[in-house]
């Protein structure tokens, strides 16, 4: 897997415009060995873990709730930042229309080691 050379500054509202499905993350940026990735979400993803790497969520637009094992539930307006813990089960879960920034280090899966329809490849998420 080759990255693509990224533009060295962007327009973060005008990188959505690229991206018209629903949980399907697109990488925008690469800083050191970290992606940073924009994606519009709805509904909720799927329940998963990132074994080795610790995940950032930015929320732009809308509300974002991210639920964990045990019944605990960060909510997260637009503005808000949050970083889910490596190894930690948790499901991202959006009532409306959602645009969040996330930044992860580039081997992160999507859906860790869960495999779902919604689950996209990196290589997916560079094009």
């Amino acid at each position: 897997m080759t990255s693509p050379p990224f533009a060295e500054s962007f327009d973060l509202e005008h990188a959505f415009a690229g991206v018209s499905e629903y949980w399907s993350p697109k990488v925008v940026a690469q800083v050191n060995d970290q992606y940073v990735k924009v994606a519009k979400v709805r509904g909720q993803l799927v329940w998963h873990d990132h074994t080795h790497e610790d995940e950032l969520f930015y929320v732009l637009r809308g509300h974002l709730k991210i639920e964990y094992e045990g019944g605990r539930v960060v909510d997260l307006p637009a503005g808000s930042m949050h970083v889910v813990p490596r190894g930690t089960l948790h499901n991202p879960v959006a009532d409306e229309e959602c645009w969040i920034v996330l930044i992860e280090p580039v081997q992160t899966k999507h859906t860790g080691d869960v495999n779902s329809p919604l689950t996209k490849t990196i290589d997916a998420q560079l094009r």
